[in-house]
């Protein structure tokens, strides 16, 4: 649906949410120069604190390839992703999915509440499949906003998926053979239940859907604001491509089902003896989650042709990825050789007690996640600091742990990083949904600030 050109009135959340997203598409850089602005602005800060920019650039030189298996990884989750989702069974359930919101602001609702659940059990999974639902439920919802969409999409990443799951600190504080030594002397083991068990971490992860889903429904606007797919320029593809039969004799085997069986029977014994020896949660760790995806999207297609052709039509998504990626490897290694992390992380816990310990660390994590946008990697620097603080104040730790992910996961909101996937699917570009993701943003600061501060006390 066309903008008619008339300016939103009123206070309304639609309102805001249009204004806040006009403004961004005026203002807002692209992902990539914005990459590279903040890494100007860490050299400049790590360079003070080490006193050598040779050195600091010679720290982002080399940290430029901390992050290259995590890259691929990343890459291969959207190309599985996208060839499992637009093989034809799993289509056609995102298809009767998409059917039903009636909509615009139901719509971007209804996709909000799948990031966000679907994100508690995988953030990867909710990323992609967020995305491809977003995508079908805009084609389908007339009136539905795809900026609005696209956001609602995001939530996931954005909001408690930390909570959940697939928490990398989380999991890293409950498996020994994973916690480093230094953090272990302080910590020990801590174990989930006194993390994402908590009834303290699963109220707040509720909390945090019904005010996201409240934000997301409220902040769509109406039909004569409303921007569609086509009004951004992006085109319906088609999710499923009929594969001709073969004419020569040399393309018997791209369309025959008898090596894809072979294959998938080879993928999945190894996957059945990883969970034998190891538990179910193997297949959430991310070689293991990339694995099963290929292995599902090589079935699910039947044929090697049919597959291809879904690869082809997901590598466009993922060159953000593979360009930017590098780049924050290298801010991280900066930050952290530098000492930048350090020094602003002691500056956080000599300011605290008890009362205000759980905020005053939530506020560090989520002005770090600006910088550091790895929540596994950001625990290990914020970790041996912040646990040997609550342990000085008598803090309960697995809290502690709670506050940083539930912190952690606001930067997402406002911050490319974990955008670059699910734009590449949407064919958007960052600043076309972080006027309403950054809507939420406003939000959940006081909400998960709040919250992390009152159920402290229930220690």
């Amino acid at each position: 649906m066309q903008q008619t050109g008339e300016k939103p009135t009123g206070t309304s959340l639609a309102s805001i949410g249009l204004r806040l997203s006009d403004w961004f598409e005026r203002w807002f850089p692209d992902a990539f120069a914005l990459a590279l602005a903040a890494v100007g602005l860490v050299f400049t800060a790590s360079a003070l604190v080490s006193g050598s920019p040779l050195q600091t650039a010679q720290w982002f030189g080399a940290g430029f390839w901390d992050l290259v298996t995590f890259t691929m990884q990343m890459a291969l989750i959207i190309v599985t992703g996208y060839a499992v989702a637009t093989s034809p069974p799993v289509h056609a359930v995102i298809r009767r999915m998409a059917a039903v919101p009636r909509d615009g602001r139901s719509a971007a609702a209804f996709v909000a509440l799948f990031s966000m659940l679907s994100s508690l059990v995988s953030w990867s999974f909710s990323l992609i499949f967020s995305g491809l639902l977003a995508r079908e439920v805009a084609h389908r919802v007339r009136g539905a906003d795809y900026r609005a969409l696209g956001a609602a999409a995001y939530l996931g990443v954005g909001s408690v998926w930390a909570l959940g799951l697939s928490s990398s600190a989380a999991l890293i504080m409950a498996a020994p053979a994973s916690l480093p030594d230094a953090i272990e002397r302080i910590s020990g083991v801590i174990p989930l239940s006194q993390t994402i068990g908590l009834w303290q971490s699963l109220l707040m992860a509720a909390v945090l859907i019904v005010v996201s889903m409240t934000v997301a429904f409220f902040a769509a606007p109406g039909d004569a604001h409303a921007r569609s797919m086509e009004d951004m320029g992006v085109t319906y593809p088609r999710a499923t491509v009929a594969t001709p039969k073969p004419d020569k004799p040399g393309e018997w085997l791209e369309h025959s089902p008898l090596l894809t069986v072979l294959v998938a029977a080879l993928g999945l014994g190894y996957l059945v003896r990883e969970v034998g020896a190891s538990g179910p949660a193997i297949l959430l760790e991310l070689n293991h989650y990339v694995f099963a995806f290929l292995i599902a999207g090589v079935l699910l297609h039947w044929r090697p042709r049919s597959f291809v052709q879904a690869v082809a039509g997901a590598v466009p998504s993922v060159g953000g990825v593979l360009v930017q990626y590098p780049l924050y490897a290298g801010i991280v290694r900066m930050m952290t050789e530098s000492g930048l992390a350090d020094r602003l992380s002691e500056f956080f816990v000599a300011i605290s007690n008890f009362n205000t310990f759980p905020v005053l660390v939530g506020i560090y994590s989520a002005f770090l996640g600006l910088f550091v946008p790895s929540a596994g990697g950001k625990w290990l620097i914020e970790a041996p600091y912040v646990l040997e603080a609550a342990k000085t104040l008598d803090v309960h730790l697995g809290w502690v742990v709670q506050t940083y992910n539930a912190t952690e996961a606001l930067a997402n909101l406002i911050h490319p990083f974990w955008m670059l996937p699910l734009i590449g699917i949407l064919g958007l570009k960052a600043r076309d949904i972080v006027g309403y993701s950054t809507l939420q943003f406003v939000v959940h600061v006081p909400v998960v600030l709040c919250l992390v501060w009152i159920l402290n006390y229930t220690f």
